[in-house]
């Protein structure tokens, strides 16, 4: 398993393809499989653990020597993988290239919002099994090998909070995309405070400065930071509802399921992966807009034990391990590797 070289593996705080990568990890070699995985030296893992970089390396300073040490990372696990996997699964575009020159099937996550540019690269390895984290963004690609695997958390990880307190949260980049200035919105509408965590990527400083900073007062609307686990934890466990005002396609939403886990209600604006996590009523609100996320925070909350069996049920760690073992079988089984049907094709 190939991660990028940039966050350990769990991550400390931002990460989310790292943390699904730890989970999907740790799952298979707790059944018995031989995982090694390809990060960096900071990473944590039982199973075996293969590094070039040793140091995390996040937020990248500079995107061309980013791509770079990518690039240099990438084709020296797929290089070493090649003398003795029996597959290499990739979750970064940067891999593909690399398959021209080994002979191993491969299986492919995507972890990000459709893009023409990227699906036509995906194009050119038909080979490749993809994985789309969710069906809204399966049904904006066209792999003749694709298929859906929801990500799934190690339960055990999230307490349930006995007691919630009387406030909101958000949990996540400090990106417009996310929303972090709708939930302040919200929060004022409903009359609640609110408390913000997730990472302030210098991409988007001016954002934060000009969207979310000044709105901060302290006392209704605070900013905690970034947050680890336990931070998670103690922010989700006893928050009346997780906010969530999406303004992209969102490929699947990991904090959602974590606040779940956590026994705590997501209120989301719909889009991408959204109606495939939140069921209304039971694991929280779909909602239209800004005034309906702020009735419904004010409104009578959804039962912890509801938040928490929906994602017992459909977004266990081994329900995801499953999923990704049953792809496995399909591209080793019977399937011609890259580089041999390159060959034979000319």
């Amino acid at each position: 398993m190939i991660a990028p070289p940039f966050i350990a593996l769990p991550p400390a705080a931002y990460g989310g393809t790292e943390l699904f990568l730890a989970h999907l990890a740790e799952g298979l070699h707790a059944r018995g499989h031989a995982v090694t995985v390809y990060a960096n030296g900071e990473s944590r893992v039982s199973c075996t653990l293969k590094w070039r970089y040793p140091q995390s390396d996040w937020p990248v300073a500079c995107e061309p020597a980013a791509l770079l040490k990518n690039t240099d990372h990438t084709a020296w696990a797929v290089r070493d993988a090649s003398d003795w996997a029996d597959l290499i699964h990739m979750n970064d575009i940067v891999g593909l290239p690399f398959l021209h020159f080994v002979e191993i099937p491969a299986v492919h996550t995507l972890h990000h919002p459709a893009d023409p540019v990227l699906s036509a690269q995906y194009d050119r390895y038909p080979q490749v099994h993809y994985v789309a984290i969710s069906a809204a963004q399966a049904r904006r690609e066209r792999m003749p090998k694709l298929s859906v695997v929801h990500h799934g958390l190690n339960l055990a990880d999230y307490i349930v909070g006995s007691r919630k307190g009387d406030y909101l949260a958000f949990l996540g980049r400090m990106a417009p995309c996310k929303g972090a200035h709708l939930a302040i919105e919200v929060a004022r509408r409903a009359g609640l405070p609110l408390k913000l965590a997730g990472e302030i990527q210098p991409t988007f400083r001016d954002y934060w400065e000009r969207e979310v900073s000044p709105r901060i007062d302290g006392d209704q609307i605070q900013y905690i930071g970034e947050a680890d686990l336990l931070k998670k934890n103690e922010l989700l466990a006893h928050a009346r509802a997780l906010l969530f005002p999406i303004q992209w396609d969102e490929p699947f939403g990991l904090v959602m399921i974590e606040a779940m886990a956590c026994g705590t209600p997501v209120l989301a604006f719909p889009g991408g992966a959204v109606a495939e996590v939140v069921e209304d009523g039971v694991s929280g609100w779909i909602c239209a807009g800004v005034d309906e996320m702020a009735e419904r925070a004010a409104g009578v909350p959804i039962a912890a034990d509801s938040c928490r069996a929906w994602v017992a049920d459909r977004f266990s760690c081994d329900r995801m391990v499953e999923g990704y073992l049953e792809i496995y079988d399909r591209a080793l089984s019977g399937m011609v590797p890259f580089g041999a049907a390159e060959a034979a094709t000319g």
